[in-house]
């Protein structure tokens, strides 16, 4: 297979992966809405692509990392509408299973195949090319794209029928969504204590109450510093949304994962949505009565 893929939309993630892959040798052609991200992305070797249609006129292979259905469905569409030959989406989006499934359906009916391939991982793991693939669709095209997953991810997992993928991504995001109110919680308590910030994540890490959550997380509310963002409120509020849908369709509880959606609202209404999420940390810490920290 040649070493040539598209990615449309080169935000955090989609950035970070198209900025390992020219790492690893490939030729990637970026696609992105905004000019500045574009500008930004070939200073780092990425081909800039003045459209969808463009990226996939040189590429057999695209990769979508888009923020919302309507974003991924636009770039399908105009995938559909060039009249090119068959070429294979790597859809990397969190949305739900009836939009993943009509991706696939516009992409289908214009010869093309579409991959279902969530990741787990945040902005900052991105760029550290230690993120993890839940990839589902056809075995046989997941199988030949290996090599490329693996310039930008450590692992690939085969979940099987287009849409597990997907499914193995609302399980993962559950407990990221718990884990980080936990984290916080936990920080908040400690901090009111009168423990250095610092030194309780150097102790939690130390023992059996960590996680790969809290590892990421933690530092960011030790600072009080949540920017660069590695994960979006504004953007996780989608993934909570779609996760929440799910698990009310499946009539699965779901009391732990409840009780954070008030702390998110809280952390977008306190004005954090472009912060990381870790900032759910300001918000139990203002109801905790401490001193506005950062």
């Amino acid at each position: 297979m040649a070493k040539v893929v598209g990615v449309i939309g080169l935000g955090i993630m989609g950035g970070a992966m198209a900025r390992n892959l020219v790492a690893d040798g490939w030729r990637v052609l970026g696609f992105d809405t905004d000019p500045a991200r574009r500008a930004e992305l070939a200073a780092a070797g990425v081909e800039a692509a003045a459209s969808v249609a463009a990226a996939a006129r040189e590429a057999e292979v695209l990769i979508t990392s888009l923020p919302s259905p309507g974003a991924v469905l636009a770039s399908a569409r105009a995938l559909a509408e060039s009249g090119l030959p068959k070429r294979v989406v790597v859809e990397c989006s969190t949305l739900s299973i009836a939009d993943k499934l009509a991706v696939q359906q516009v992409l289908a009916n214009a010869g093309h195949e579409a991959l279902d391939v969530p990741i787990s991982g945040t902005g900052s793991q991105a760029v550290n090319r230690d993120l993890v693939l839940y990839a589902s669709g056809e075995a046989a095209t997941i199988d030949a794209l290996r090599p490329l997953f693996g310039g930008f991810a450590r692992l690939t997992h085969n979940l099987g029928a287009y849409g597990n993928g997907s499914r193995m991504k609302f399980v993962a995001n559950l407990l990221v969504a718990i884990n980080n109110v936990a984290s916080a919680e936990a920080m908040v308590l400690g901090i009111k204590a009168g423990l250095d910030p610092k030194q309780l994540v150097e102790l939690v890490r130390s023992g059996a109450a960590n996680s790969r959550v809290f590892e990421l997380r933690a530092p960011m509310m030790a600072a009080a510093e949540y920017l660069p963002a590695t994960m979006k409120c504004a953007v996780w509020q989608k993934d909570m949304d779609v996760i929440g849908h799910f698990a009310t369709e499946l009539g699965v509880p779901t009391p732990l994962f409840n009780a954070t959606q008030p702390v998110y609202a809280a952390a977008m209404a306190q004005g954090h949505g472009a912060d990381d999420t870790a900032a759910v940390c300001a918000v139990l810490e203002a109801m905790a009565g401490l001193p506005r920290r950062g």
